[in-house]
């Protein structure tokens, strides 16, 4: 019987130490929230202090930039008006739940009431001594206005009698921020730099009492009402924190995501407004370190996050989920709008009558067509199909290469002209299964062997090289004796060599004196 020849095979070498972690496929959460395809608005040249979008459709939004108020189109994202009737920066901006009427606030203790469609300012609310820091009108109200500012206190307005109903003292800091309930128009929440978000009702009649309070640990920065109207989210410091107001006031839960303070929240939205998407909703949060999180407050999970070149100061999400918009420090305001089929087609098809038009269905193609037989490659498989993939080529690097071609020499001085340890070592091993290592070392000239020993000078005391290569040290030297003698550079190599392994086995002597100190210690605390 003969005998068949033995074939070889070659592997490509590579590192042993750290395996290549495998990437995580993208999640149907991150692929709807990059969907939002972001364009930058740089005209602004003042920080976005807030901004607000309007309750009725199409949504247009307003963003507070200096001392201007500017309104933008949802659809062409572009700036349609300016409102420039301020005295002084502004500082927050509401629109009413009609969408008809728009307040904002500045510096100066200021708040005014405007028209949107013809941008006259109808009232003027002066009653604030220190600058105003929030308006905001209640989802379920029509007539009035709440606000809050540096003097520490929190005011309920008459908006047609331009007069204060309720003046709320319980804050002992500057008031930064506050929301409206959603499920009552006679509650609303606000925070404070004393760490204190306060719950107030302006049917109790003592005004220096809340309703509920609870303490964020942090200033606070921003402060929002969930949909259901029983959970706030209140933002400061580097922490989101969801709060149970049924509960009297319970921590949920602490979002620490963000390596700076969180600056801005909002609520917003999966999917359409009807449906099960509807309810899928999310906490965005903005903060210095110019990222946007998204957080799943059903899952207490962060489900996406971005990176945006600047210190993020303000987030706004449309109601029909289609536009985000986040306004920076630097003046520039990146408003994202969702990719895809716009609702544009559908309006006008509701406009002609004609509802929403269903594409026709392509023809399944079958076996028996023609047709079948002539398909591209641009052709998506069927669900009974049999799919042959196609092996990836693999890349093959320099050094493996040449031990593909048994260039054993060379390939050592190929890996070792790079800066990545780990592959050296992992050709090392590879010759070392081979028998071949000591065999490159003799053939090693003097410039070769002065690379090898630098390698070796750098990376032989640390821990994960030391076993290979601490040997290996012995051998070339051993080997290469006489090269060495009568080089003084190759000489100047084994000195530095020596004192670098000298300075290791001092500090090992010194942490093994430290840890017979510490054992005793540790024995004698584990009797106790």
């Amino acid at each position: 019987m003969e005998e068949q020849p033995f074939v070889s095979k070659t592997f490509p070498v590579k590192p042993k130490l750290k395996p290549k972690p495998r990437t995580p496929s993208k999640t149907p959460e991150s692929k709807y929230w990059s969907s939002f395809k972001t364009h930058p608005i740089d005209n602004l040249a003042f920080s976005v202090a807030s901004l607000a979008f309007s309750p009725s459709p199409p949504h247009p939004f307003a963003a507070a930039h200096s001392a201007s108020l500017s309104l933008f189109s949802p659809n062409t994202l572009s700036r349609t008006h300016t409102i420039s009737s301020f005295g002084d920066v502004v500082s927050s901006v509401s629109f009413r739940s009609d969408g008809s009427l728009l307040a904002a606030s500045d510096l100066s203790g200021l708040i005014q009431v405007f028209d949107v469609r013809t941008r006259t300012p109808l009232r003027r609310l002066k009653s604030h001594v220190r600058p105003v820091r929030f308006v905001r009108y209640p989802v379920l109200d029509k007539l009035h206005l709440v606000s809050g500012g540096d003097d520490g206190l929190v005011k309920y307005w008459d908006v047609a009698g331009e007069s204060v109903v309720s003046e709320l003292r319980g804050h002992k800091d500057y008031v930064r921020c506050g929301d409206c309930s959603p499920a009552d128009a006679n509650c609303f929440v606000t925070g404070s730099y004393d760490h204190v978000v306060k719950l107030w009702d302006v049917r109790v009649g003592d005004g220096n009492r809340a309703v509920t309070e609870v303490n964020h640990g942090k200033p606070v920065q921003d402060v929002i009402f969930l949909p259901s109207g029983s959970l706030v989210a209140t933002a400061g410091g580097n922490s989101v924190k969801i709060w149970d107001l049924i509960a009297g006031g319970k921590m949920v839960y602490s979002m620490e995501s963000h390596n700076k303070t969180v600056t801005s929240i909002c609520v917003g939205r999966m999917g359409t407004q009807s449906g099960e998407e509807a309810m899928q909703l999310r906490i965005l949060s903005v903060g210095l370190d110019g990222y946007m999180k998204v957080f799943d407050y059903s899952r207490m999970k962060v489900t996406h996050s971005m990176r945006f070149p600047a210190p993020l100061l303000s987030i706004g999400f449309s109601p029909d989920c289609n536009v985000r918009a986040i306004g920076t420090s630097n003046g520039i305001m990146y408003v994202g709008k969702r990719k895809g089929k716009g609702n544009a087609e559908i309006g006008a098809n509701r406009i002609l009558g004609l509802g929403n038009v269903e594409e026709p269905q392509r023809r399944v193609l079958k076996p028996s067509f023609h047709r079948y037989f002539h398909r591209g490659q641009s052709e998506k498989p069927s669900e009974g199909d049999y799919l042959v993939m196609r092996p990836k080529k693999v890349k093959l690097a320099d050094h493996d290469k040449l031990l593909k071609k048994f260039r054993h020499k060379n390939a050592l001085i190929s890996v070792l002209g790079g800066n990545d340890p780990e592959k050296v070592v992992a050709v090392m091993e590879e010759l070392v299964a081979r028998r071949a290592l000591l065999k490159c070392v003799l053939n090693l000239d003097r410039d070769e062997l002065g690379l090898l020993l630098m390698f070796l000078l750098k990376n032989s005391t640390m821990p994960r090289y030391s076993s290979l290569l601490m040997g290996l040290a012995k051998k070339v030297i051993d080997l290469r004796l006489e090269d060495i003698r009568a080089s003084d550079a190759l000489k100047g190599h084994i000195r530095n060599l020596k004192r670098s392994i000298d300075e290791e086995i001092r500090i090992q002597e010194g942490l093994q004196e430290i840890q017979g100190m510490v054992a005793p210690l540790l024995r004698i605390a584990g009797r106790r």
